[in-house]
């Protein structure tokens, strides 16, 4: 986007009618700077009208903030969405079926876009479609904003400041998580499963004279995270190690697993079965079809109480010759009280920052794109990033 040219808007949250985006708009309307335009966007006006009374319930200065309707199968009224505004969230998803038309009217308007999405077909087909394009227009596509994969990522980036710069680092992840998700997020999941055709994505090259590696554990207990664990097949290995790819923090030779933690023995083999079970009948057409209709129905997730007791812990062991490093990347509710503040400040930072911000373009992981202002950002908003042991 050109340096003098003027939005409308700093940000639009498309998607503010669904349960994700209304509490990213709740989560503006209580944090955003009063000098902050911004609106919400949706296909419905009559809903986008009863959530902006809901945001002047939270605080009366939302009574300026903008209404937008954009159709997904309405090409136009994307493209006239994006090129109101300098930032472009979006909460729609499951990406892989509804992403790239909003994609490609923030390529054309040389808007910045980010969004929540955890879905690996979705980042494949923002890789190898789009990365060109938006590089060429200087537009900043930042996927996997929300608990896919901040935490990973930044998290990541975290840890390895604490080091040497000029070792071999060898560092792992494991995630705990106690939390309820919703219908969207669930049909997402589901998604993920079916049988496709992976597309041609460009392997991240690391600055020659580096070597960076994706690896996965063979599970097991592990004494350092106390707990069972077993490889996560989730976008935040891929993202982590596409940062650590352009990124000097990471050392001249970094390698990477992502990993969950289970709280026993037990929960380990019912969830590997489980997920088995589910990953089978998604390859199956039939089968496939009563799973995604059985599913709670978008819009609907977990209530203010169930979110209250929910939480993520995000331990991450270091190794660089004999030292060994434990740092934690710690919340709340992951998939939505945590989720719509990473949203929020990412957008934020994209639109209030950006002279502060790496100069890049195309598709870039949160770490490339915002790095240490987007990480002050989230300690700033109460996110834990903090060192535990070193030895």
């Amino acid at each position: 986007m050109n340096a003098v040219e003027v939005r409308t808007y700093d940000i639009v949250l498309f998607g503010a009618t669904g349960f994700t985006g209304g509490l990213t708009a709740e989560y503006l309307a209580r944090n955003a700077p009063r000098e902050l335009r911004w609106a919400i966007a949706g296909r419905s006006q009559a809903k986008l009208a009863r959530v902006k009374q809901q945001l002047i319930a939270i605080d009366a200065h939302c009574a300026g903030v903008g209404v937008i309707e954009a159709q997904l199968d309405d090409a136009a009224s994307l493209q006239r969405m994006a090129a109101v505004t300098r930032v472009l969230l979006s909460t729609v998803g499951p990406f892989v079926d509804y992403g790239e038309p909003v994609v490609s009217a923030c390529i054309a308007s040389g808007t910045d876009y980010l969004d929540s999405t955890g879905e690996p077909a979705f980042l494949e087909l923002l890789w190898a479609r789009h990365a060109r394009a938006a590089s060429e227009r200087g537009v900043r596509l930042v996927p996997s904003c929300g608990f896919d994969a901040i935490p990973a990522d930044l998290g990541a980036l975290y840890t390895v400041r604490q080091l040497p710069r000029d070792r071999p680092i060898q560092l792992a992840g494991y995630m705990r998580v106690q939390a309820q998700f919703s219908g969207g997020t669930e049909r997402s999941a589901l998604k993920t499963w079916i049988p496709r055709q992976r597309l041609l994505v460009p392997e991240p090259m690391p600055r020659a004279g580096r070597r960076v590696q994706l690896t996965q554990d063979k599970g097991g207990y592990s004494h350092a995270v106390g707990a069972w664990t077993g490889p996560l097949e989730t976008v935040d290995g891929p993202i982590v190690q596409r940062s650590a790819a352009v990124l000097e923090d990471f050392g001249p030779d970094f390698r990477y697993s992502h990993n969950v933690a289970h709280a026993s023995l037990f929960h380990m083999l019912a969830a590997a079965v489980v997920f088995g079970i589910v990953r089978f009948l998604m390859g199956l057409p039939p089968l496939r079809a009563f799973l995604l209709k059985s599913v709670k129905a978008s819009g609907t997730g977990p209530s203010a109480e169930q979110r209250a007791k929910s939480w993520f812990k995000l331990h991450f062991i270091a190794h660089v010759g004999d030292v060994e490093l434990h740092t934690e990347v710690a919340g709340g509710d992951p998939g939505y009280t945590e989720t719509s503040k990473m949203l929020a400040h990412a957008a934020m930072c994209l639109a209030l920052d950006r002279d502060a911000l790496p100069v890049a373009a195309g598709v870039l992981t949160p770490a490339q794109a915002m790095g240490d202002r987007l990480l002050a950002r989230l300690q700033g908003a109460g996110l834990q990033f903090r060192v535990l042991t070193q030895r």
